[in-house]
């Protein structure tokens, strides 16, 4: 079992606030990442978690034992943790297998404990057949796998992630991800994970905890963080997303600066930030027919198809209404439908409003 309460939380470097009153707690078995873009915090919070760095202020419990607050502080390598950083961190003139066992070679185990436990993990992260390979002849992703089997080899209640697919390629970090989730759940372990990649911290969390500016923004299931974003910030740093101004009055929200309206019945009044995400806007042309009212409950805009992109799964479209771009995911099949220059409705499927 292990369960990390971190409470009120602060950390500054000199002057600078880098965390601030930080809580949450991160449950048994939970996959749970850190969110944010560089230089937020998320890196310190995590190096704080694993005992590399001192909270200037709050309290970190794991499993209801303090492990820092003012009072006490409990040192890394007693914390029952595996850590991995982005930088893989691997011992260059060490075979694989050598660097996996070093964790248990520190503490001391049997030679027969170890022989067993290293050739479990190197089959778990697929590395077997290389047992006897130094880093330099490995690649970037196997060497990954390296630091990820060190970690994991003393079967730690706690796993720390720091960025570590942000150096490997497009196609291996998506496999990559998918891997690392299926391990966690093999070894049902707790892990926290730091990226500054929504694809990864949606793909594989069970919470996701959005931070700012050392700020935490939101904390939800990855689901609720794209479709119930808490502000503008959540909703632009997670998935693609087109603001628009406007004022929310009458049972509808005039948009600004295009002299278009669409219908809004919630709870905000005045002045208002629209949110659409590309892919809940279908364009069409204006003499098609649909059903409207049931298909585009967040009203229609009219506007000029600016220019298409065609990326196999999806036409990236971009439609000018009145000076204002927006950004729109359509059918790939409507790449040659549509044409450049041509009038285009965008019938909005849902919206998100934020107070101004």
């Amino acid at each position: 079992m292990s369960v990390i309460s971190i409470e009120n939380v602060t950390k500054y470097f000199d002057s600078v606030e880098v965390i601030r009153e930080f809580s949450a707690v991160i449950g048994d078995k939970e996959f749970v990442s850190l969110l944010g873009p560089s230089g937020c915090g998320k890196t310190t919070m995590l190096r704080m978690i694993a005992g590399f760095e001192k909270p200037t202020s709050g309290e970190i419990a794991i499993d209801n034992n303090i492990v820092n607050s003012g009072k006490s502080f409990v040192p890394p390598e007693k914390r029952g943790i595996g850590m991995v950083f982005q930088s893989y961190a691997v011992w260059p003139h060490m075979t694989v297998y050598e660097n996996v066992a070093y964790p248990l070679k520190i503490a001391k185990c049997h030679k027969a404990e170890i022989k067993t436990k290293v050739e479990r993990i190197l089959e778990t992260v697929h590395l077997d057949q290389y047992a006897a390979r130094i880093p330099s002849q490995l690649s970037g992703g196997q060497q990954q796998r390296v630091a990820l089997g060190r970690a994991l080899v003393s079967e730690p209640k706690l796993l720390l992630l720091d960025e570590p697919l942000s150096n490997l390629d497009a196609k291996l970090r998506e496999s990559m991800r998918f891997e690392i989730k299926d391990i966690q759940r093999k070894f049902g372990i707790t892990v926290i994970y730091v990226t500054h990649d929504q694809a990864e911290a949606m793909a594989m969390s069970d919470r996701i905890i959005v931070l700012n500016y050392g700020i935490i923004q939101q904390v939800a299931h990855p689901t609720e963080i794209y479709r119930q974003p808490a502000n503008q910030f959540v909703a632009d740093f997670v998935g693609k997303v087109n603001f628009f101004k406007g004022e929310a009055k009458a049972g509808s929200i005039e948009l600004a600066g295009i002299g278009q309206s669409i219908p809004y019945k919630g709870p905000h009044e005045g002045n208002v930030i629209v949110a659409i995400r590309p892919e809940n806007i279908v364009l069409f042309s204006p003499d098609a027919e649909h059903p409207r009212d049931t298909l585009f409950s967040a009203g229609i805009l009219e506007g000029n198809l600016l220019s298409m992109f065609y990326l196999g799964d999806i036409n990236d479209c971009r439609v000018e209404i009145r000076g204002e771009t927006v950004r729109v995911t359509a059918e790939s099949s409507s790449f040659n439908t549509l044409k450049e220059g041509q009038k285009i409705n965008l019938g909005i499927k849902e919206i998100l409003v934020y107070k101004n």
